[in-house]
């Protein structure tokens, strides 16, 4: 199973930039997609169809803003649509897709760039977050949760952490938290297979970020332990300029 996650900053601003010939190319059996700003009525799905994808949608109920999505060549079991807790879905953030022996989620975290007030609206969600994969575990095991976390973990995913250690993504409180995250029982594919530092998944649009490689990785496939022994690889895909973000890659047996 190759898994994609793309955070596109606008499904309809990517597919301007010949995201479909990309994705046709590509070819995920699973593709995760954030930060959509649209519903899916206000574009065209044909082209998602026609190359054989099932298109399943958790928008934001604020139009052009937020939603993620999970478009897959594999008929799933089951789609849940958010997480259950109306705070979140009100903002469209969680997707899941259940197959036979594993689940896919494409979930599109809070950042906290805006100021305190949403610094804390993240913190919350964290918590949040936290307790119900916690619990999903029971009943789901074999979890792969990609997306977009806003948050870089070590300072080999960040450009210059020194910097940024008192901004938001990148803050103290954040990295701890992805910490117990992973130590819960996750694995962070990209690095089960990339020890290497200069690897990052989104650039500012400001000051030529991207062409001087001035990133942070902060896009993520989280596989529960259980899934260790079916990783095969895990890579970015950097050279992919439909967003500020640029798409991941994982692919499990």
């Amino acid at each position: 199973m190759k898994i994609i996650s793309y955070n596109v900053n606008g499904i309809r601003a990517a597919m301007k930039k010949d995201f479909v010939a990309w994705l046709e190319a590509e070819a995920p059996d699973v593709l995760c997609l954030q930060e959509l700003k649209a519903l899916p009525e206000q574009f065209d799905q044909t082209p998602f169809h026609e190359l054989g994808y099932e298109c399943h949608f958790m928008p934001a109920e604020k139009k052009g803003y937020s939603g993620v999505a999970i478009f897959t060549k594999i008929k799933p079991n089951h789609i849940e649509l958010g997480c259950g807790n109306a705070l979140y879905d009100f903002e469209g953030r969680v997707i899941r897709a259940d197959f036979d022996d594993v689940s896919v989620m494409s979930v599109y975290m809070p950042s906290g760039t805006s100021g305190d007030i949403r610094q804390d609206f993240k913190y919350a969600w964290l918590d949040f977050f936290y307790e119900y994969v916690t619990e999903l575990r029971n009943t789901h095991p074999n979890l792969v949760i990609s997306g977009d976390y806003n948050i870089a973990h070590t300072p080999i995913d960040i450009h210059n952490p020194v910097s940024n250690k008192k901004s938001s993504g990148f803050l103290p409180e954040e990295r701890d938290w992805l910490t117990k995250y992973i130590d819960s029982g996750f694995v962070d594919t990209f690095r089960f297979f990339n020890p290497d530092p200069h690897h990052y998944s989104w650039w500012s649009y400001r000051a030529n970020s991207r062409v001087k490689n001035l990133g942070w990785r902060i896009d993520y496939h989280m596989c529960t332990q259980s899934l260790s022994d079916r990783l095969v690889n895990a890579s970015i895909l950097a050279d992919a300029v439909h967003s500020d973000h640029c798409p991941i890659v994982l692919e499990i047996r």
